[in-house]
């Protein structure tokens, strides 16, 4: 069984500690740097090559502390892609398109997977990483498997929408166009480097920016409502 931090190392850890309520936040701002740390080194690293000491020593916590807070590397490493995915997720589900007609609506998620997926690329590459394991980790995860339905259902209400209107096709359904989605707004990045080897064009140059986002949305639109 690992072994609980002493009282000693508690109130080393946050001298100022004092009730439940300080103690409370002291944990939360100790596991929030841990992930925010141990995300880096994971997406830079890879599960294999990351280490716990190095994490420890690159949070303001210790390796005793990140095996009470999380168990393991291997729960670290889950917890680091729960929190990655259930943050894209959020955005989803915050996306207000209930006032926008169902094109332009689906233009903003588009839009909210571009601008989220080209600002957190260690996302991008926890994905990669999460796949050569052939997701053995996601697999395992309750919290990840309950994050199906959120990515669809957004999807599924604007689908919906353009279905009753009669403008959206009526052959495909919402994990299509979220395939679709994805597979554009991760190739940006997981294949910047090479593709910018092999034909000489960043794709994440920003004077391309606006032209690339517009590309998705108009990728999108013309596959929902093609004849």
């Amino acid at each position: 069984m690992t072994a609980q931090p002493s009282e000693a190392e508690a109130a080393h850890r946050d001298p100022a500690a004092v009730g439940t309520g300080e103690r409370t936040r002291d944990a939360e701002r100790t596991r929030a740097d841990i992930l925010a740390v141990a995300t880096s080194e994971f997406a830079d690293r890879g599960y294999a090559g990351a280490r716990i000491n190095e994490i420890a020593d690159k949070t303001s916590t210790t390796k005793r502390m990140i095996y009470y807070y999380f168990g393991g590397k291997e729960q670290l490493y889950v917890a680091v892609l729960e929190q990655a995915y259930s943050r894209i997720r959020s955005l989803e589900q915050q996306l207000d398109v209930e006032h926008l007609d169902p094109v332009e609506a689906i233009r903003e998620l588009a839009g909210l997977t571009f601008d989220h997926h080209e600002s957190h690329p260690d996302f991008i590459r926890l994905v990669s990483i999460e796949n050569i394991h052939h997701a053995e980790h996601i697999a395992h995860s309750e919290v990840l498997s309950g994050l199906a339905n959120p990515a669809v259902d957004v999807l599924g209400a604007i689908l919906d929408r353009g279905w009753a209107a009669g403008v959206f096709r009526d052959d495909v359904d919402a994990l299509d166009v979220h395939q679709v989605i994805s597979a554009f707004c991760v190739f940006r990045t997981a294949n910047r480097h090479t593709f910018g080897a092999i034909f000489g064009r960043d794709l994440l140059d920003p004077a391309q920016r606006e032209h690339q986002r517009q590309m998705l949305g108009d990728l999108v639109v013309a596959y929902l409502t093609a004849g």
